[in-house]
């Protein structure tokens, strides 16, 4: 196929455009809807690449670079924020066509401090594009971005990017997506050269080459195989055809009969294989230089789920939230689910998954939290990075997003017919705070920003010290808690100072204490009685500090009566958000009740959950507490000439190197106490001529040092000294 001229360039742009305007108006039946994630490693080019499909469906005229020269930035990267620092902050919505099919594609970011962003965009979809450097492979946050995909059992695509980079091996990232994640990883493709070689990709179902032409790689060139890869693809193809016979029973008779599969049966048994999860199939190319992007859109639309594929259970709760199964039709009863709020210009702005049934702008829709508010919906809008486009009505398998509906991230809605409740997601503990001092303290933006913040993110969290009475905010990491202080000074205009940051210290016991507590109480008139006996102990021996907190009730008979024993579970819970040793939480911890006292007329819910407090400091006496520090799986990436050094720079930071891989370019992968990595990055950078980089995603709580402990005792005793002579 010809090269188009630049006035045919612009004539096509614009007929792709007025398609899927045309489209845009019209709302698809569930099976021709795609919804699907672009998720991977930092710096991995998802952005590069959701801006390559925009571009060839149509969605947009132009295509613009992350950290391009025209100034414009990636579509996706709407923030201003985003477009500086060259990261995706937000994850962004939009919504494109791919011949007869509509596709649903949200972008979200790589870095490991706004992992929340994928957990709930990976909760609402139903297929997800994994991008891997063809360089760098298997990165920490693929992993992470895998373990969240099978938290979902969302079927994914792998794309293997930057193929054009020296040392790019697709070879080796299939070895990784087998070795490191357990992926059933299968070639689609091969690649037509590599590094600077790199022309386009051999199709190995049809045995067709596909190179990519065109100032925006538009034109896809079709041709024979170049004859010095036939060897290769034939041997690439047996593979695929083994690695789907040993997972599906059609394919595995035309393979033990030694017989070819029709085209069509092999697509359909990748198709059915890939929505069991069963297989992973592997595109590869390279979006920068346009190569590679339409057969992987043509790979969503043929192997990817349609709504109506995925089960999607919700929660009855007229029937003591038993399960059942969502059906995925229009025509059933409404139920969506408000996964992500944002507040833009109008007001608050919530996405919604349309898991059954359909809405329409004007209807009333009831929520299902506890207050059951029914609301009005005045705006409904698709999303397209920041800008909205209007529509009237939208069915099951649909995102949208709703203008002046107040509610909750997580929020289920139905018609009212209905009282199903989705499930939540998984939302992970902060790691990280840091005191948050304003400028101006009576700045009336502060408290505004702060609320819209933590409405917005699961993982930001707002609390106000007791003993400073300072404002603490906390987050999954350094840039994390940077960028809201970044927001704060720009969308509402206050400064504000950060103190040094504070880890999330945690206090456990080391081995089994008893206790024998009794709390009396008497001030004339009816007074207060309750006794405990039994012992704390660790829930892992082992592994301390592993699991939170586990309550054990081994009363026999009624010497405790048995409306008191959830007031003894709750005390000991409030005894254990401050331990003995430094006045941090304490986790890990099993409590067994065995025996105890009540009083025909003291007793009561106060007197036993005091008696449980005392009962804990008691047994925490003798139980050996330990403190424990929140360690860091660490992945640092450098050139192979800076290993040494950054080796180095992990073993001053009391770093345990767990594994190296890689020939020019290196991935160490360690184990780091998140107190040690405070101003990790630029010192990587200034050993490295700024060519290293990492992430760090929280592993566990472990024992800390004697030292660190014995400094930290000290300190606590220090402040507690210091209350009491004032």
């Amino acid at each position: 196929r010809s090269m188009l001229c630049p006035v045919g360039r612009r004539a096509a742009a614009s007929r792709r455009l007025l398609a899927f305007t045309r489209r845009l108006s019209s709302s698809s039946e569930p099976q021709s809807v795609r919804n699907i994630g672009i998720s991977a490693h930092i710096d991995s080019g998802k952005t590069t690449l959701t801006e390559r499909i925009l571009y060839y469906t149509g969605r947009i005229g132009a295509i613009h670079e992350v950290r391009g020269k025209d100034g414009v930035g990636a579509k996706m990267d709407f923030m201003e924020l985003e477009r500086e620092k060259g990261i995706t902050i937000q994850s962004a919505a939009t919504h494109c066509a791919w011949g007869d099919h509509d596709i649903n594609v949200i972008d979200t970011p790589g870095h490991v401090d706004f992992t929340i962003e994928v957990e709930r965009a990976l909760r609402v979809l139903d297929g997800a594009i994994l991008v891997l450097c063809g360089v760098a492979g298997v990165q920490s946050q693929s992993i992470t971005v895998d373990r969240q995909m099978r938290r979902y059992s969302v079927p994914r695509l792998a794309f293997i990017n930057k193929l054009d980079r020296e040392g790019s091996d697709p070879d080796a990232v299939i070895g990784q997506l087998r070795d490191k994640l357990r992926l059933n990883a299968v070639a689609m493709q091969i690649p037509i050269g590599v590094s600077g070689d790199h022309e386009g990709v051999v199709d190995l179902l049809e045995r067709r080459a596909l190179r990519f032409s065109g100032p925006g790689g538009e034109e896809v060139e079709e041709g024979p195989v170049p004859a010095g890869l036939q060897a290769a693809m034939e041997e690439k193809r047996a593979e695929l055809l083994e690695k789907l016979a040993d997972a599906d029973e059609e394919i595995a008779e035309f393979y033990l009969a030694e017989e070819e599969p029709p085209l069509g049966v092999l697509r359909a048994a990748i198709r059915r294989q890939t929505i069991a999860n069963a297989i992973t199939p592997v595109f590869m190319g390279s979006a920068f230089k346009n190569k590679g992007v339409q057969p992987l859109l043509d790979g969503v639309v043929s192997y990817l789920p349609a709504p109506t594929e995925v089960t999607n259970c919700a929660l009855d709760l007229d029937k003591d939230e038993k399960q059942v199964g969502l059906t995925g039709v229009s025509s059933d009863p409404f139920v969506g689910l408000a996964f992500k709020l944002e507040e833009g210009k109008f007001g608050q702005l919530t996405y919604m998954r349309i898991y059954q049934g359909k809405v329409g702008r004007g209807d009333t829709i009831q929520s299902m939290a506890a207050d059951r508010r029914k609301v009005r919906i005045p705006r409904l809008v698709r999303m397209h990075a920041n800008e909205m486009e209007d529509v009237e009505s939208v069915g099951a398998g649909d995102i949208v997003a709703m203008f002046g509906v107040d509610c909750a991230s997580g929020t289920t809605f139905t018609d009212g017919k209905t009282k199903l409740s989705m499930t939540s997601m998984f939302v992970p503990d902060p790691v990280i705070s840091l005191a948050l001092v304003p400028a101006d303290k009576n700045a009336p933006n502060f408290s505004k920003a702060l609320g819209r913040f933590t409405k917005e993110d699961p993982t930001f969290r707002v609390h106000t010290d007791d003993e400073s009475g300072q404002t603490i905010i906390s987050g999954m990491g350094e840039l994390h808690l940077e960028i809201y202080v970044e927001r704060l000074k720009r969308e509402y205009g206050v400064e504000c100072s950060t103190g040094n940051p504070k880890v999330a210290f945690r206090e456990t016991a080391s081995t089994r204490s008893k206790f024998a507590y009794t709390h009396k109480k008497q001030s004339g008139g009816s007074g207060q009685f309750g006794r405990v006996e039994g012992y704390l102990e660790p829930i892992s021996s082992d592994a301390l500090g592993q699991g939170a907190y586990e309550f054990d009730n081994q009363l026999v008979g009624n010497m405790i009566p048995p409306e008191f024993v959830t007031a003894i579970d709750k005390g000991f819970r409030e005894a254990m958000l401050k331990g003995t040793l430094t006045g941090s939480p304490v986790m890990g911890m099993r409590v067994v009740l065995q025996d105890g006292l009540a009083h025909a007329v003291d007793s009561n819910e106060l007197a036993f959950r005091a008696a449980a407090q005392g009962a804990f400091k008691q047994a925490m006496a003798t139980a050996k507490p330990v403190l424990l520090e929140p360690l860091m799986s660490t992945e640092v990436a450098v050139p192979a000439e800076f290993q040494g050094t950054a080796v180095a720079l992990v073993s001053q930071r009391k770093g345990t190197v767990n594994s190296m891989e890689g020939a020019e370019f290196v991935t160490i992968d360690a184990d780091v106490p998140l107190e040690s990595m405070f101003g990790f990055s630029s010192d990587l950078r200034g050993v490295t001529q700024g060519k290293g980089e990492y992430t760090m995603e929280y592993k566990a709580h472990v024992p800390a040092p004697r030292d660190k402990t014995e400094l930290m005792v000290k300190k606590w005793k220090e402040q507690q000294a210091g209350k009491s002579e004032e």
